[in-house]
């Protein structure tokens, strides 16, 4: 039997790390056996993202505390809680993968950055491209219109040199 102490420290710190969460994903693990529950853990955690199984009042309260009062709805029959403050994408593909891999975890809903997502909105969360695709491709935007301006100029003095050249050969013909 847990102590009142100790479930006290339990809530501070589940309220805390929801604090600090920049996303929070709230599952149904019901059909899921340990070890698929340990590799969801594994994956989530080489993201930055940890996973919790705690009682739904114990979870109810914290992000009570927290502010996040409407995912007090989300915690009925066997839930898990699961908050990243590293790359919310990142967590997000995880669990879009994963249940791709085991139809029996349930994604309910969570937040991002303080705005309610229903279980398609975290899904969609998860088809973003990873952050390097996208940096690579503002960085390929930039350069588009330079790498035409260069062809542009490149043509011109092309074009100049042609002129000179044709000149130099009508003034040594002549």
């Amino acid at each position: 039997m847990i102590t009142r102490e100790a479930k006290e420290v339990m809530l501070k710190e589940i309220t805390e790390e929801l604090k600090k969460a920049e996303l929070v994903v709230v599952t149904d693990y019901r059909g899921l056996n340990v070890k698929a529950i340990n590799d969801l853990r594994g994956r989530l955690r080489s993201e930055n993202c940890l996973y919790r199984v705690t009682k739904n009042t114990m979870n109810r309260l914290a992000c009570r505390e927290a502010g996040y009062d409407p995912l007090e709805e989300l915690f009925e029959g066997p839930t898990a809680i699961a908050y990243s403050s590293d790359d919310p994408v990142a967590a997000a593909k995880v669990f879009k993968e994963f249940a791709k891999e085991y139809e029996a975890l349930v994604i309910k809903g969570g937040m991002l950055s303080g705005q309610v997502l229903d279980a398609d909105g975290i899904k969609a969360l998860g088809e973003i491209p990873p952050r390097e695709v996208l940096l690579a491709k503002v960085v390929g935007g930039f350069q588009a219109p330079i790498s035409g301006l260069v062809g542009a100029l490149h043509g011109n003095l092309r074009n100049l040199v042609y002129a000179v050249d044709a000149v130099r050969q009508q003034k040594e013909s002549a």
